[in-house]
């Protein structure tokens, strides 16, 4: 049966289910190490320690939790896809693990910040590890199928980038959404407690976010629009397949290095307000509103150029520009510039790249996944997505390794936040030098020959 094309109806309600999960992933990646490892003004704010801060051969606790949460996630990522690819069920290959993931997806993202002893104690180390290891396997289990969708409802160059325009703004939405939880904390602090207060917040967000899952799992019927046969590969011969793409290649490196810069920068964007710019934790809410309101105003833009020009040379120059902003945010309070007119500097700044990487990237996995199809006749769309996460994941964990580790150093004087944001800059600048080696009129080309082919 042909399958029909996805309207931007159809494509706005998939896009809600991202607004739900980024909601969560912002919640782990911007809070998690601010909440277990606080810094000075947290702690004289009140804010309790619960896990141990030793370190162990030079890391965190905190830091290895983190990492190795994000490792398990990755390696989950392709037998998860793998499964996906492989399933035979009336509701589609991708409906089925996003109806189940959602409500467990959201509930254990609240467990992350609730422990059992009342101050620090190993117990709590060990019970953090443990929830971390099921947020990201209910993580994947949702986004891995998710993303899968992207390649089968964007079934055109508009279509496909034109999801992925709508996705990029309902993950900004999320993210922002994420980056209310200081602000809801500080006026629940006085009746909760700084801990009590955050938890509350988390779960109060949490439980939108589980709506928001589950509005495209029950809304879309995945028959009408995706290609429902399964794969016959297993999930590491067809991971080891996926790699074998050259242009693939490519584009992960360079995925994996802007990872490792991007996670630096979220994971450090509190300590940033907080102990370089003197400023209170909620500004950070204000701070990124600002820079999605102004990214806001760039997706149009950067969907219609990119339509034009193709997406290699806004990516690159994307690449460059963040790493731009990554340097400047290094020097926060050493300029003189007021630290709140400061902060929107780096707002500003950050707003052009966030716009351009947030859209772009997910059409470009599009449109191998698509050549690859072509190429080789086998239909294993969620494979190149969880390949794709699998290699970042293993950069942001790395990025969580590095950021504990280098964080304490100077502590009292903010050194460690400050190399951080130049260790962001650098990788961020290696990124976009792999990623001019992607042929991306290759890909495109062999799409549109298949096109031609068939109305031929």
């Amino acid at each position: 049966m042909e399958k029909k094309t996805a309207s931007n109806k159809i494509l706005w309600i998939f896009a809600v289910g991202q607004l739900g999960w980024s909601m969560l992933s912002g919640i782990v990646t911007n809070l998690l190490v601010f909440f277990y490892l606080p810094g000075e003004e947290a702690l004289s704010d009140g804010q309790q320690l619960f896990i141990t801060q030793g370190k162990f051969i030079g890391l965190t606790v905190i830091g290895i939790i983190s990492a190795v949460g994000r490792l398990f996630d990755a390696f989950t990522d392709p037998l998860i896809a793998g499964r996906s690819d492989r399933l035979r069920h009336k509701l589609g290959r991708r409906i089925p693990f996003m109806r189940y993931a959602a409500i467990p997806f959201g509930v254990v993202t609240v467990l992350m910040f609730i422990s059992p002893v009342n101050g620090e104690s190993t117990l709590n180390s060990v019970t953090l590890f443990f929830c971390a290891m099921l947020f990201y396997l209910c993580m994947t289990c949702y986004c891995t199928p998710y993303n899968a969708l992207i390649p089968e409802l964007g079934s055109t160059q508009e279509s496909r980038i034109n999801l992925s325009t709508f996705i990029s703004i309902t993950y900004f939405f999320g993210t922002a959404i994420a980056y209310v939880v200081p602000v809801m904390a500080g006026m629940l602090r006085s009746t909760a407690g700084y801990a009590g207060s955050y938890r509350i917040s988390i779960a109060i967000i949490a439980a939108v976010a589980v709506v928001c899952m589950l509005v495209p799992a029950f809304l879309i019927d995945e028959n009408k629009y995706a290609d429902t046969t399964p794969s016959e590969s297993s999930a590491f011969s067809s991971l080891a397949s996926t790699f074998r793409n050259k242009q693939f290649r490519t584009f992960v490196a360079s995925d994996i290095l802007y990872w490792i810069a991007l996670t630096l920068f979220q994971t450090g964007l509190l300590f940033y307000v907080t102990e370089l710019m003197g400023l209170k934790e909620s500004m950070s809410t204000m701070l990124f509103i600002i820079m999605s309101v102004v990214s806001l105003c760039f997706y149009v833009p950067v969907n219609i150029i990119s339509k034009k020009t193709g997406k290699k040379k806004p990516v690159a120059f994307a690449f460059i520009f963040f790493s731009l902003t990554f340097l400047v945010t290094a020097f926060a309070g050493k300029t003189g510039i007021p630290s709140l007119a400061y902060g929107v500097i780096i707002a500003v700044l950050a707003a052009l790249p966030m716009a351009i990487l947030g859209i772009l990237p997910q059409a470009v996995v599009a449109d191998i996944a698509e050549s690859d199809k072509l190429d080789t006749g086998e239909n294993r769309q969620g494979m190149f997505y969880a390949a794709r996460t699998f290699a970042f994941k293993l950069g942001q964990s790395v990025a969580m390794l590095i950021f504990t580790s280098v964080a304490t150093i100077g502590k009292s004087s903010g050194l460690g936040y400050r190399l951080t944001a130049v260790i962001a800059a650098v990788l961020c600048l290696l990124g976009g030098i792999v990623f001019l080696k992607y042929n991306e009129s290759q890909v495109l080309s062999r799409i549109e020959s298949n096109k031609e082919d068939n109305n031929a």
